[in-house]
């Protein structure tokens, strides 16, 4: 049967990081796609924050993570104070990455950046463009677009909604968006301040009142999140913002003007699947959970970095529907490890017990303490933990693999065969073999690889999908181009 002919390979629903980012990956893997966003342009709010230091080697991979680097407020360290009294400070300086801090820029920004990133490739967003309607035939989707009031219908091979928590295209796949509401409203300011605080470290005070966090954007200017009781007029007034710092922030912080707020009510709510047929949904579309943490943002961006390579595959005609009915197998248990302890965080310390407001100022010092705790903190915090250990497409822990070859967009639509510099003679031809016979998908590189590896199969996204450990080299070049079989055959 011949190929569908499609105005555009992938469309891409919402423009807001999620939806840049895929729209990045696609221009740089010549990729034909459409972004679509029903404002007439690029927020101006600060909204999400932090970006961790594991979407920074992905945007470093992806070669846009300079100017955003340029941009940030580098934070090194966490801690939690209660009523004046330092429960944990918890140093955030993974030593396994080229980016040891939490980078806080704000969403406008970095949208702008990558706005930027687009125009540089010769591209553009198609703003007051609303996604009507979609019906999926085998071959392609037909979509349904209106723009000022036009409707057009395209043919996509793909689409993928990033239009955020009440996305359209969710709700016309029908899926539900399990979970609940917590039952408090939260506020969010952007205030200029005084120096009184540290501008590497982030503060988390839990209260009897409700929890209060403070993100460091700059040294005079941070973001305040904080529990109230209930709304009080349009946004939370700089008056509002002083008597909730001056009850529950540590003392000598002082909110001088107040550049933005908004009130908001948090969930804990997911999908069952991120796949249709033809049709995906990623970040806030697929996922939504409380902000302490600030992994809500990073996490689309990652859901975005683990689908683009499997689409660019699949549209040219390597690997088959498991291939893309993986995105889903790897992705939600990350999602679901994701809302667990973002849930577990603003329960812990918003619990109006007294009896657990007790247990956890006396548990909280004697556990930051130790370096397994500290390990597991960093680990989870910075994402670099995140690993697709059970996926159909991975042998192994499937854990992330980052070095300067993989830097500034050296990786792109292939595989990585990766042999260590001292293998024989003979296993290197037997190596080299194997890439011929897969030339349009997989490199050959030799490295220097951890000890007791001699063969590595590194994913487009910089995951492992194969280490042969003690294996021989030989047999373990068989598995390898197994699993390299499965991935794209």
């Amino acid at each position: 049967m011949p190929k569908a002919v499609t105005d555009t390979d992938v469309l891409i629903v919402g423009a807001g990081p999620v939806g840049l980012f895929l729209a990045n990956e696609c221009a740089r893997r010549a990729i034909r796609y459409r972004i679509v966003e029903c404002r007439p342009s690029q927020s101006e709010h600060s909204k999400a924050l932090a970006i961790f230091p594991r979407t920074l080697e992905i945007f470093d991979m992806a070669g846009v993570a300079s100017p955003i680097v340029e941009r940030a407020n580098r934070v090194t360290c966490a801690s939690v104070i209660s009523h004046g009294r330092t429960l944990a400070r918890m140093q955030f300086t993974p030593h396994e990455s080229p980016y040891p801090y939490v980078a806080m820029v704000p969403q406008d920004i970095t949208e702008k950046l990558l706005v930027d990133a687009l125009h540089l490739k010769g591209r553009s967003v198609e703003y007051d463009s609303t996604f009507v309607s979609a019906t999926q035939a085998d071959d392609c989707v037909h979509a349904t677009l209106e723009h000022q009031g036009d409707r057009r219908d395209i043919a996509a091979a793909y689409v993928v909604g990033c239009d955020g928590a009440h996305s359209a295209v969710r709700h016309l796949l029908n899926l539900p968006f399990e979970g609940a509401e917590y039952h408090d409203s939260f506020l969010l300011a952007d205030v200029e301040t005084n120096e009184a605080l540290p501008a590497d470290e982030m503060q988390l005070c839990p209260h009897e009142l409700g929890p209060l966090a403070i993100f460091p954007m700059s040294a005079i200017r941070r973001r305040i999140v904080a529990m109230v009781d209930k709304a009080e007029d349009d946004a939370p007034s700089l008056a509002l913002v002083r008597q909730m710092l001056a009850a529950r922030a540590p003392a000598g912080i002082e909110a001088r003007s107040l550049h933005w707020s908004s009130y908001f009510r948090i969930h804990h709510r997911q999908v069952a699947k991120l796949r249709v047929r033809r049709i995906f949904i990623a970040g806030d579309a697929a996922h939504i959970h409380s902000p302490f943490g600030g992994q809500g943002m990073n996490t689309g961006l990652q859901d975005v970095w683990n689908l683009v390579w499997k689409l660019d595959f699949a549209l040219r005609g390597f690997g088959g529907e498991n291939l893309l009915d993986s995105y889903t197998a790897e992705r939600r248990p990350v999602i679901k490890h994701v809302i667990d302890v973002t849930d577990f965080m603003t329960r812990a310390m918003a619990t109006p017990s007294k009896l657990a407001q007790a247990a956890r100022n006396t548990i909280i010092p004697v556990v930051s303490r130790l370096a397994p705790f500290q390990h597991a903190f960093v680990q989870t915090l910075s994402e670099l933990g995140i690993a697709y250990r059970g996926s159909p497409m991975v042998e192994g822990p499937g854990e992330r693999y980052f070095d300067d070859g993989l830097r500034g967009g050296r990786i792109c639509s292939r595989f990585l065969l990766l042999i260590d510099e001292a293998v024989d003679a003979s296993i290197s031809d037997a190596a080299k073999q194997f890439c011929a016979s897969f030339s349009e998908v997989l490199e050959l590189r030799s490295v220097h690889l951890p000890r007791a590896t001699q063969i590595m199969l590194v994913r487009p996204d910089g995951y492992v999908a194969y280490a042969s450990g003690s294996r021989d080299a030989a047999a373990a070049l068989v598995d390898a181009r197994s699993v390299l079989e499965r991935n794209a055959g």
